[in-house]
């Protein structure tokens, strides 16, 4: 079944407004490192040496600062000791809480995006306009990324997070521009 061509205007914004999130999920606090209250955290980044670059971290969803007293990789995690935590117990009773990061505090280059500002983007066609739909999930696969596009019939197609395809990217707007490679989009019979 072919997907039915909608066409968006260059001049159209597709958000009325864009609200980005200032806190963001950085990394899951999976266990405890020895007995004087280290945390193992597993990243929700590239790499776990992303969490060794901050002098404060957030719980709550951005509401409470931690200090970070030291951080280190060991084991593909980030082994994380915070003010206040000393005790294995104390923790032990963080577990599975997240850990979020203030935008503010991360220095991007030009090209790089948080995943999560870019989930919901609406995907058109660089040339034409042609809505192709929005990106529903990012996944890594170590060579590059792999958005997914969520067509409005529900099929999802993939294409690959390269300078070749991925045209322009504008948060603002909510748009993501792409120029497919022959044959990504074509139906199969």
């Amino acid at each position: 079944m072919a997907f039915p061509l909608v066409y968006v205007s260059q001049n159209v914004r597709l958000r009325e407004e864009v609200t980005l999130k200032q806190f963001l999920e950085c990394g899951k606090i999976v266990g405890t490192h020895g007995v004087k209250g280290e945390l193992r955290v597993y990243p929700m980044a590239d790499s776990p040496d992303f969490l060794t670059g901050f002098t404060t971290l957030w719980l709550d969803g951005g509401r409470t600062p931690v200090k970070v007293l030291s951080a280190r990789v060991q084991k593909g995690v980030a082994v994380l000791r915070l003010e206040g935590v000393d005790t294995m117990e104390a923790a032990q009773a963080l577990r599975g809480r997240l850990l979020y990061v203030n935008r503010d505090a991360v220095d991007m280059a030009p090209g790089e995006y948080f995943v999560q500002d870019l989930l919901g983007l609406k995907v058109i066609n660089a040339d034409n306009g042609q809505l192709y739909g929005e990106l529903s999930e990012v996944s890594p696969t170590g060579a590059n990324d792999v958005y997914h596009i969520t067509f409005a019939d529900g099929s999802i197609k993939l294409i690959p997070a390269i300078a070749q395809v991925v045209q322009s990217v504008d948060l603002d707007e909510g748009v993501m521009r792409i120029r497919p490679l022959a044959g990504l989009f074509d139906d199969e019979d």
